[in-house]
């Protein structure tokens, strides 16, 4: 029995420790349509030529893949997030925090975020209860659509009702500290 616990909890801080990132989901395959009949699309083309501009195609088609291919936030949590954190976002006690009903989660979505990215290390008090684990970076595996897509997930879960990250912040955040290489901690993040 005891060996069965020694081996789960290994499994459990393997998955938390980053040693084996979550690899992503493939991508959805297209869906083919069978063509109209000459007659129906001649018309069809001809109205959709008139209202879209022939240069706007390209541009469109160049932005869509990274967000195409970004996980869901579900998708990130199920992935990466829930053996530390539980399906239910209410962590393991005494290993590792409550995402439900945390200000960590539900604040500045700057705090978060950073850690998400980099990490975080030492202390940190989560609704009255303190916790002195390792949150491993993850901005080496995700990419910002899919940070942005998680921390909203997190942020908008278990009855926490936060604004929604954009790539956009996520991406700004990424960059005004593109030269960090140690976790974050509890004193540094505040200070900020």
């Amino acid at each position: 029995m005891f060996r069965n616990i020694l081996a789960a909890s290994l499994l459990t801080l393997a998955a938390c420790d980053g040693s084996e990132p979550a690899q992503p989901a493939p991508a959805p395959e297209p869906v083919k349509e069978e063509p109209a009949p000459a007659a129906e699309a001649a018309p069809a083309e001809a109205e959709v030529a008139e209202a879209a501009p022939a240069e706007a195609a390209p541009a469109e088609a160049e932005a869509a893949p990274a967000e195409a291919n970004a996980r869901t936030g579900e998708q990130v949590y199920a992935q990466v997030c829930i053996a530390c954190h539980q399906a239910n976002g209410e962590g393991l006690p005494g290993a590792f925090p409550s995402l439900v009903g945390s200000d960590w989660v539900t604040g500045d979505y700057t705090r978060p975020t950073k850690i998400v990215i980099h990490g975080l290390q030492g202390e940190i008090e989560v609704k009255g209860t303190t916790y002195n684990s390792i949150m491993t970076p993850q901005g080496s595996i995700l990419s910002d659509a899919e940070i942005a897509n998680v921390l909203t997930h997190v942020r908008s879960s278990w009855g926490n009702a936060a604004d929604a990250v954009t790539t956009e912040q996520v991406t700004a955040i990424r960059t005004a500290n593109a030269d960090r290489t140690a976790p974050w901690t509890v004193a540094e993040l505040n200070a900020q």
